[in-house]
């Protein structure tokens, strides 16, 4: 049961063929069995797991089921779920447990989904490896003697999902948090419109950035948890009333006379990629050639300026949002001599070394000397992204490009925080500009290690996304089994 893909398990589910109970037994016990060494979970619901079962299968049995009756999935522990803990991955909310749902995850009850447990991240969505977390890092299941990273900051759900640990999960991408951990561990990864998905109850990291969205083993797949989620929120100031509802499986958008134009992006032509990612992007653009796609060279001029917009944009907002951390009303509190002393040493003592440098930097960029120089600056480029996205998608439909500059690292690697920052390059454009962007598996490379490349469209043109994320899925044909992974 554990190969099943979520399409596939909704086929048996509906027929009887197995019980939402059996697949739900089937998960917890590989938590079991592998949940500790891959460390992908930071809080796992095995009692809640198969209470949401037992209701899944008496939907069933009535013939009413939900549109996700039964399926287990892993909610990044970002967002909150009442009466289950929900840490952020730091030690400043380690012992937080909300009363309160996130819409989110409220939409997945919604849906009927069963919750396995909470995955492991970046502190605060922080990091690219999710090293950050103040309980370890999460592992990638791909040659899991080596160790590797399996993304940031989303990692723990890329794992859960890879490793057979879940069905499906949620992330938040806010400068490519779900589509770089995807592209690693071979898994569509769907960053949505900025406000499709409502960030209401999502501990926040950059406001304008945050965009929850899926991961999943197909596309057809990240679909359907895509419309679980989507919808309008009262509650989100910057939710969209837009919405966003796939039948699936996805039709096809190329082929059978069907024709798009398909841009690639001319400033990433001089970015150094890896040769296995030269030559599996080169190969998944002839396929969607013989299809009889259009390949047109569009131009973002100011994208490669994009990393250092956001590493201003990011932290500034970063900075005002951490601000309610001060052991006050919740979390962590370490008491000091007075108020002001209390605050430095529950805030020194909560947060990590990576989220004290992004306050810092933010706050730094956020003073009055330094407002115009930076900040406005950085907001300046992030228009001249979006407007440079809006005249290409004037002379392209969707554009390709990769998710990544080649496969996952090991999670010892010596990177300095500006060569871990820089691994986002193909990715934060996107968030500045709020477009809609998929990761999917693009094919393997010479050492057996999944690659992914993106695709990209306007905004809430979602659909069309992940249809020709779809094409890109089947020329791909790579092999994304659990237990093919892991041998086991």
């Amino acid at each position: 049961m554990i190969d099943l893909t979520i399409t596939e398990a909704l086929k048996k589910l509906n027929s009887r063929e197995i019980s939402a109970t059996e697949l739900t037994r089937a998960h917890l016990d590989r938590i079991e069995k592998y949940g500790a060494e891959l460390n992908c979970y930071i809080t796992t619901t095995p009692e809640r797991a198969l209470s949401d079962a037992a209701a899944a299968d008496a939907r069933y049995a009535a013939g009413n089921p939900l549109p996700l009756d039964g399926i287990p999935i892993g909610m990044k522990d970002l967002f909150a779920t009442r009466n289950i803990r929900t840490t952020a991955a730091s030690h400043m909310l380690e012992n937080f447990i909300p009363q309160y749902e996130s819409t989110v995850s409220q939409k997945f009850i919604d849906a009927g989904t069963v919750l396995l447990g909470k995955t492991n991240l970046d502190e605060f969505a922080m990091g690219t490896f999710s090293k950050t977390s103040y309980f370890g890092a999460p592992i990638n299941p791909w040659q899991l003697e080596r160790k590797l990273t399996a993304g940031g900051s989303s990692g723990g759900t890329t794992s859960a999902v890879a490793s057979g640990l879940a069905m499906g999960g949620t992330g938040t991408d806010t400068g490519g948090s779900i589509r770089f951990p995807a592209s690693i561990t071979g898994l569509v990864g769907m960053k949505p419109t900025y406000g499709l998905c409502s960030r209401w109850g999502c501990v926040a990291f950059a406001s304008s950035l945050d965009t929850p969205g899926p991961v999943a083993r197909t596309v057809d797949d990240a679909a359907l948890l895509l419309s679980a989620m989507a919808g309008h929120d009262p509650k989100d100031s910057t939710s969209a009333d837009a919405g966003f509802h796939a039948h699936t499986p996805l039709s096809p958008i190329l082929g059978d006379g069907k024709k798009l134009r398909i841009g690639v992006i001319k400033e990433f032509s001089n970015v150094e990629i890896s040769p296995d990612m030269k030559r599996i992007f080169d190969a998944r653009i002839a396929d969607l050639k013989s299809l009889g796609a259009d390949i047109i060279e569009v131009s973002i001029p100011n994208i490669l300026d994009a990393l250092a917009a956001y590493y201003i944009i990011a932290p500034a907002e970063a900075s005002s949002n951490l601000a309610r951390y001060d052991g006050m009303r919740y979390g962590l509190r370490v008491d000091g001599a007075d108020l002001i002393d209390t605050y430095k040493k529950t805030r020194a003592a909560g947060f990590g070394t990576e989220v004290q440098r992004r306050i810092i930097i933010g706050t730094a960029v956020l003073s009055s000397e330094s407002y115009e120089v930076y900040f406005m600056q950085a907001a300046r480029v992030r228009r001249l992204i979006a407007d440079a996205f809006d005249r290409a998608f004037e002379q392209c439909d969707l554009i390709v490009c990769p998710a990544g500059a080649g496969t996952a690292l090991p999670l010892d690697s010596d990177l300095s925080p500006l060569e871990y920052y820089a691994l986002d390059l193909f990715t934060v454009a996107m968030n500045l500009a709020g477009i809609p962007a998929c990761s999917v598996p693009a094919g393997l490379a010479e050492n057996g290690l999944p690659l992914g490349v993106q695709t990209v469209g306007r905004k809430f043109d979602d659909m069309r996304v992940m249809q020709l994320a779809k094409h890109i899925e089947q020329f791909a044909g790579v092999d994304n089994r659990p237990t093919k992974i892991m041998g086991k």
